[in-house]
């Protein structure tokens, strides 16, 4: 359970470093700041992305599930004020960032599982 937690941080890690390095908008300071990034977006979407989803369905059925774009991009939003070393510049830069994270991190443990 601890590894598979550690490797999840990994893949998290990996998928915010590539998602820096392609969004200009989209700002971490140090290495230390990635692996607190990627354990705080970990919690966030097992604990309040559920919550969220709940709260919204009527609208995220309506939209067809294209609001949970909008509550990811509310989690890098809620992240980007819980750590201190990672700033997004927009919200729009944060709705980019959390596509690309979703995208990375799915085909991450994609491999992961192909791995195990």
């Amino acid at each position: 359970m601890l590894m598979h937690f550690l490797i999840k941080i990994a893949l998290y890690g990996l998928a915010i470093f590539v998602g820096t390095y392609f969004l200009p908008g989209i700002h971490v300071d140090s290495f230390t700041d990635y692996l607190i990034l990627a354990v705080v977006l970990i919690l966030l979407r097992t604990i309040l992305k559920p919550i969220l989803t709940l709260l919204t369905l009527p609208i995220t059925i309506l939209t067809l599930g294209l609001f949970t774009l909008i509550i990811n991009t509310l989690i890098i939003l809620i992240a980007d004020g819980l750590v201190q070393g990672f700033r997004v510049d927009s919200f729009w830069w944060a709705f980019f960032f959390s596509l690309l994270l979703s995208i990375l991190v799915g085909v991450f443990e994609s491999f992961d599982k192909k791995l195990r």
